[in-house]
């Protein structure tokens, strides 16, 4: 069986083709500046290369359309027709509390999921855009949609409710979702196969640190907690988005900034987080290049990033009752040993014990913590795209 997965952005479309009966990755890639000028696709080939295709991409059809015919190319293909596709799953951001899992794709769901847009007015457009494309393709396909809301969906309502007005969420929906659900529960199942441990009783703090950020409480196999809300902007400090903030201090800068809704948007999504208290960059590893020349204010939004994620590492570890497993994945949680290890360092009353060799690792499945460690800690590169294929094929299978 082979499963096309598409995440589409709002001006990116990224891809990945599977081989389910292998579980091989035949062909990976990404549109970028679609509806725009300069526009072009990047592939890695057969022999590891990145190739880099020029092509005027007006729309997330024509992009779509370009994906497929270079799946199908006799230079940089990888199959002779698109009738080898069994399937399409696509990332859906938001879900509400329409879905609680993936599903398959019929006209009721697109309206649902359309309904849903008003929640995630930058994701759920563009995510619609991808599916509505497949459909005018290649009408026949089957098509599946994998929500980042979907595993969160298990939370209990004190955990999810706003101390608002209840109206509020009657009338809108206005309560915590959280994001990121396909990651936190590929990389929590992916620790207890790594370590050998039934997964329905295991207590998980999973911590996903990159430009955007969350971390869950996952208990017995469900999510019970996360720290991203009604958008991905609350929680921990992020790239550009500001995470946690008492809301007084935004309708104080609402009046003194002149600020309009959009405005707002535009402050706390894209002109904050360790940008805006650093000033240099959203990019970790510019970060600490600045943090080691001696730049105060890098060095504090390494701080204030650290000490979020510690934060609410305690504070799930109380939700919790204590943690078996600590896992780290993301951009930033795969590969930067310093935040890793500056998290953990005073977690000791938790019984975590990092070993420092250990934590040198990157972009690599491994055990960072000490043997005699109470609480496992680990770093799982994520892989969303291979539980969107997963859940796709598990559909199919049982229609």
């Amino acid at each position: 069986m082979k499963i096309l997965v598409l995440n589409c952005g709002s001006s990116s479309i990224k891809y990945k083709l599977f081989d389910m009966t292998s579980g091989e990755v035949m062909a990976q890639g990404g549109i970028e500046r679609v509806g725009m000028d300069g526009s072009f696709l990047k592939l890695v080939d057969a022999n590891g290369e990145k190739v880099i295709l020029e092509k005027d991409i007006p729309g997330h059809e024509q992009g779509i359309g370009f994906v497929l015919d270079v799946l199908t190319d006799a230079r940089y293909g990888c199959i002779r027709s698109f009738d080898e596709i069994n399937a399409v799953g696509h990332r859906v951001v938001h879900g509400g509390e329409k879905f609680s899992s993936s599903i398959l794709i019929t006209d009721e769901v697109v309206a649902k999921v359309e309904e849903c847009s008003e929640l995630a007015q930058l994701h759920n457009p563009a995510n619609l855009k991808g599916i509505y494309a497949i459909r005018k393709i290649m009408p026949r396909l089957p098509q599946i949609a994998v929500f980042d809301t979907a595993f969160h969906q298990t939370m209990p309502d004190y955990a999810y409710i706003y101390g608002l007005p209840y109206e509020l969420y009657a009338k809108y929906g206005v309560r915590r979702y959280g994001f990121h659900g396909t990651s936190h529960r590929y990389v929590s199942q992916r620790a207890c196969e790594i370590l050998g441990l039934p997964y329905e009783k295991q207590r998980i703090i999973t911590a996903h640190v990159g430009n955007g950020g969350s971390l869950a409480a996952i208990s017995n196999g469900k999510s019970v907690d996360t720290t991203m809300g009604l958008t991905p902007v609350e929680g921990i400090l992020m790239g550009t988005r500001c995470g946690d903030v008492d809301a007084g201090a935004i309708s104080f800068i609402m009046n003194r900034e002149g600020l309009d809704a959009d405005g707002l948007s535009d402050l706390v999504n894209k002109r904050s987080g360790v940008l805006g208290v650093s000033g240099v960059s959203s990019d970790m590893r510019e970060i600490e290049k600045a943090c080691l020349e001696g730049h105060a204010r890098a060095r504090l939004a390494m701080q204030i990033y650290v000490y979020r994620i510690k934060k609410y590492v305690g504070a799930f570890a109380a939700v919790l009752g204590g943690a078996d497993i600590l896992v780290f994945t993301g951009g930033v949680g795969e590969n930067q040993c310093s935040m890793r290890a500056d998290v953990c360092r005073g977690l000791e009353f938790m019984g975590i014990r990092l070993d420092e060799s250990k934590n040198s690792v990157r972009g690599q499945e491994a055990v960072i913590s000490t043997p005699d460690s109470a609480t496992t800690v680990i770093v799982v590169p994520t892989d969303e795209e291979y539980m969107i294929a997963a859940d796709t094929q598990a559909i199919l299978n049982a229609q």
